[in-house]
């Protein structure tokens, strides 16, 4: 297997290497002016690593993959062109007026506890350009009023006029019958068509999401479009280089619902937080190979600290309705809570609460932390780390960046130590344990929301500065033991490279599987066998689009059910591809059944209510080769010699202020089965792993590492 995949995030852009059955890692800053700087740079560092020249190996790659925070970052800068859109007459403040609770989407939990004091977002579409059509279909497809043609030429040129540079398409109930919104389309086209140069990009809001929700669906279709130009020739530019490098295949770009695809099958949409979402899929390979059966996924970059949970090694958590940035969507999405809190995550002094704040707001890699010698000024969290001695000025990102602790000293000492009337030792203990605190209490709720102990769970450490806040966050959170995974410090762009090839499309349809007034189990499986055939034929086309082999294409079925008239939704996935007789129905309903009462309690079940489907989705995948870790095991067999330490240096801890002589090791020179006493550091080249006191840390195989409470021993 020779194979690239790729992760770029706020502050490092991450490479994976996979030659020939060895594997290689390599980090560089982020390059947000050009991602192909940073892309490269990456690559040339996994690529030394192997002993291999970029421009002589390319060639030789099978595939490379690509997870990009391009569309995350244009979203936030509002960087995209002037969006037109098109709705229903009488629908125009559908979008502008969003929801009851709009106002707090993608807020803070105490901004959306007060939400008399909020304010809406800068919208991506403002009212002027929002135009109605004259046209209506109902909620079962029956065309009520026909489209106006003449109204909405008039329209069209109406909104071009006034700088439109793309539309959206978002007529009511689209999702059943499309006809008026495909004729839209090809009035579009006829008014500026693709040889001219004002041709205008088209998006089909039902074609963007298959569900009704009006106004989840025609935000997603809207952010879609904004960042549709933006990505496409950001990336098309990265593959086009990719080419010059004599690499002739297509460039893969990862989802964010766990698969992948080309670029030619991608939207927009399916690429925000599609980095940490390789990171879960990672985890859930190694969940599978390692034996481990409840893990909370903790993945500390530069700039964002993302939880996620593996449970049963490979069960997702999805959800359907994402807020992006400021926007309520509607597309399947693997669930992660993003925190503000990385190694770029800058400090403050509250001087109302005379207390340490640490982030949102990120330094980024432009210009980075203070200790980074590019102009930072502020403290970060990785200043604080310098500042208590983890970290090794002169062995940073394998010694390619040099930290200045003189100025990390500096800006803790400015901004938080002198304000506070502490020490710097003091002030940086006190914004370490602020952040640490922060994240456990994100997996503490994370976890219980889900039904779940903390203490029943592993923590899986990774993210350049995962393994550095492992034991602190963990602490705090009440989990007894951590695993670092093998390139924990590249292990999403490791996760890039192990995804399958999946495409997901779902449909809103409302069926009675039990109806409990009529006493009545569904029989007429006519309808729901068509839908579930015509998303199936969609799956196939995409696959079939990037040239892969129909026989290779699974489907697996998935059904939203509820009880009656319910708000709780429980997604379900059953091993039916058709419906044939009442067996099947019955069949189902006890699954649901079961699935319910696992989530809500045992004795949850309320099938008296009637037993309803809301939504269908099928999931197309093919399989792909996996990077192989099946050498990994949870059990690791003791080693009786003990590790010796390279050289000491002063750290401060919790339970030593005033510092304390810490012996520092090699991870490689560590041997499997041998156990370290906290406190330790232990440094690989491109992380580190602080063992605070009351932990121990043994080593693992294929480069994996535990990080124990000492109380279970």
């Amino acid at each position: 297997m020779k194979r690239i995949s790729v992760d770029i995030g706020g502050t490092f852009t991450d490479c994976f290497l996979t030659w020939e059955g060895s594997k290689y890692g390599g980090k560089a800053l982020t390059t947000h002016h050009n991602l192909a700087v940073g892309f490269n740079k990456a690559l040339m560092n996994a690529a030394e690593e192997a002993g291999l020249q970029q421009r002589d190996f390319l060639s030789e790659i099978e595939s490379i993959r690509y997870a990009t925070t391009l569309g995350t970052n244009a979203l936030i800068e509002h960087k995209g062109p002037r969006v037109g859109l098109l709705v229903t007459s009488g629908f125009e403040a559908t979008v502008p007026l969003s929801r009851g609770r709009g106002y707090g989407d993608g807020m803070p939990d105490h901004v959306q506890r007060d939400l008399a004091r909020a304010t809406r977002p800068e919208p991506l579409v403002p009212s002027t350009l929002i135009a109605g059509v004259n046209e209506r279909v109902d909620g079962t497809g029956m065309v009520v009023i026909p489209l106006d043609e003449d109204h909405l030429r008039a329209q069209l040129r109406s909104l071009v006029d006034q700088g439109a540079q793309a539309f959206v398409v978002a007529l009511t109930n689209s999702v059943v019958n499309p006809e008026h919104e495909h004729r839209v389309e090809e009035i579009i086209m006829d008014e500026y068509p693709s040889h001219m140069l004002g041709a205008l990009p088209v998006t089909l809001s039902h074609l963007v999401s298959g569900r009704k929700s009006e106004y989840a669906r025609t935000t997603s279709a809207i952010i879609n479009a904004s960042l549709h130009a933006i990505m496409y020739h950001g990336l098309s530019s990265m593959e086009q280089q990719l080419r010059d490098a004599h690499y002739d295949r297509a460039m893969m770009l990862t989802h964010n619902s766990g698969g992948m695809a080309q670029l030619n099958s991608t939207s927009a949409l399916q690429t925000i937080h599609s980095g940490p979402v390789a990171g879960i899929n990672a985890a859930e390979r190694l969940a599978q190979q390692a034996g481990v059966t409840k893990l909370v996924c903790a993945d500390m970059g530069g700039t964002s600290f993302d939880i996620s949970l593996v449970v049963g090694g490979d069960v997702k958590f999805y959800d359907f309705y994402p807020v992006i940035d400021r926007w309520l969507c509607t597309t399947p999405m693997v669930h992660l809570l993003s925190l503000g809190a990385g190694g770029g995550s800058i400090a403050r002094f509250d001087s109302m609460f005379r207390s340490v704040e640490v982030g949102p707001e990120s330094a980024g890699s432009e210009p980075g932390p203070a200790c980074f010698n590019q102009g930072g000024t502020r403290p970060t969290v990785t200043d604080t780390d310098l500042v208590l001695g983890y970290l090794d000025p002169a062995n940073y990102a394998a010694g390619r960046i040099k930290l200045n602790k003189r100025r990390a000293e500096r800006a803790v000492e400015d901004d938080v130590a002198e304000p506070m009337g502490l020490t710097v030792p003091q002030a940086a203990l006190a914004i370490k344990a602020k952040v640490d605190a922060s994240m456990a209490v994100g997996i503490g709720r994370e976890l219980r929301a889900k039904g779940y102990e903390p203490g029943d769970f592993t923590m899986l450490a990774y993210g350049g500065n995962g393994p550095l806040h492992a034991c602190g966050i963990a602490e705090a959170a009440g989990i007894r033991q951590i695993f670092v995974p093998p390139f924990s410090a590249v292990f999403s762009a490791l996760g890039a490279g192990n995804i399958d090839q999946i495409h997901i499309h779902e449909h809103t349809k409302f069926f009675w599987l039990y109806d409990a007034q009529q006493k009545l189990v569904l029989e007429d499986f006519d309808e729901i066998n068509e839908l579930i055939e015509d998303l199936e034929a969609q799956g196939r086309a995409d696959m079939e689009r990037q040239g892969l082999d129909p026989q290779g294409v699974r489907h697996r079925l998935e059904l939203d059910m509820r009880y009656g008239n319910q708000l709780a939704q429980t997604s379900v996935v059953t091993a039916l591809s058709r419906f044939a007789s009442r067996e099947d129905v019955i069949h189902l309903i006890g699954q649901f059944a079961q699935d319910y009462q696992q989530r809500f309690g045992e004795g949850s079940a309320q099938p008296q209510a009637g037993v309803v489907v809301t939504a269908v989705r099928v999931v197309t995948s093919v399989d792909d080769r996996k990077i192989d870790f099946s050498g990994l095991s949870a059990d690791t067999p003791p080693c009786d010699d003990d590790a010796t330490p390279h050289s000491h240096r002063t750290c401060y801890f919790q339970a030593w202020p005033e510092g304390v002589e810490t012996p520092v090791f090699t991870f490689e020179d560590i041997l499997p089965g041998q156990q370290i006493d906290g406190p330790a550091v232990v440094v690989s080249r491109v992380t580190t792993i602080l063992v605070e006191p009351q932990w121990k840390f043994r080593m693992a195989q294929e480069g994996a590492a535990w990080l124990l409470r000492a109380a279970l021993q």
